[in-house]
């Protein structure tokens, strides 16, 4: 005796779309992208909060430190003299035709120096470390927690912002801004060698004006963004660790992603502090006097 199989049911009419829905879609896109936005920069700050009370309350040990001050200074130190050194040229090289044609090529030093010191030699090196060190911490945790090591330092009762931000947040923090003095450094003595070796500039006058327009002032602005600039790569850098997807490609994206957002914030951070830093200096000094 065969059982007859239930109908069917009749596919129901979709109803007609009206001229207004792609605009409410396009703005319900927007909005979503808003909200996540916000909720991203939330979860961030929270991170970063986080970070600054476990550093303030316990403080980590020196063996949980010396492999992280080694791996973002000294092992960053010969591409970041490399940097400086080819920055100073550079500049020589760029200036020198402009400053001849002005009769200004004495003045060649004052330029390259003063354009290194207050944002091409902090910018330049951040940019660097935010490529070797930046994306190499986003990997490395992301690889932790990918393979699931955070959660069992969590299952252990140990904290791992603790033992994983904290010392790779203060190596940024202390060694970025000296690695810029070492860009500085290298700069400068890369853009005189240029200038006086090759182009022929009398080495007086590169120096003597140099001194002129250069002073204390501008190299504290330049280490004074540096320490804004190793912060923002350490903590963007952990944070895309900490918060990896899945699998090899996520741990790619981590590192992809904390380059990125960390070059942007370097460029952000910069212009901020650029603009609030002259405003503070010709509030105290309308006539363009110098600080030091």
């Amino acid at each position: 005796m065969s059982t007859a199989l239930p109908a069917e049911p009749a596919p129901q009419a979709q109803p007609e779309r009206g001229w207004l829905d792609p605009l409410l879609d396009w703005l319900a896109g927007w909005g979503e992208l808003v909200l996540e936005t916000f909720a991203a920069i939330g979860d961030f700050s929270l991170f970063f909060f986080r970070t600054l009370v476990w550093l303030f309350t316990r403080f980590p040990r020196f063996e949980t430190l010396w492999p992280n001050f080694h791996q973002v200074g000294v092992s960053s130190l010969p591409v970041i003299a490399l940097t400086g050194t080819f920055i100073g040229m550079v500049l020589a090289v760029q200036s020198y035709y402009q400053f001849r044609q002005l009769g200004l090529e004495t003045r060649l030093g004052a330029v390259i120096n003063m354009s290194l010191v207050r944002e091409l030699g902090p910018v330049l090196a951040a940019t660097m470390l935010a490529g070797r060190v930046g994306s190499s911490m986003a990997a490395e945790l992301g690889t932790m927690r990918v393979t699931e090591q955070i959660d069992a330092l969590s299952a252990m009762g140990a904290n791992p912002l603790r033992y994983l931000v904290v010392p790779r947040f203060l190596a940024c923090f202390l060694l970025i801004p000296l690695l810029t003095i070492m860009a500085d450094f290298m700069g400068v003595a890369g853009g005189h060698f240029y200038s006086v070796m090759v182009l022929g500039i009398d080495m007086h006058h590169y120096w003597y004006n140099s001194a002129l327009f250069v002073g204390p002032y501008d190299i504290f602005v330049g280490i004074f963004k540096s320490v804004f600039f190793g912060s923002a790569i350490a903590m963007v850098s952990c944070y895309q660790g900490f918060h990896c997807s899945a699998g090899a490609e996520g741990v790619g994206r981590a590192a992809t992603a904390s380059f990125v957002y960390s070059f942007v914030l370097i460029l952000f951070l910069d212009l901020v502090l650029g603009i609030v830093l002259d405003a503070i200096y010709f509030t105290l000094f309308p006539e363009g006097a110098r600080l030091f």
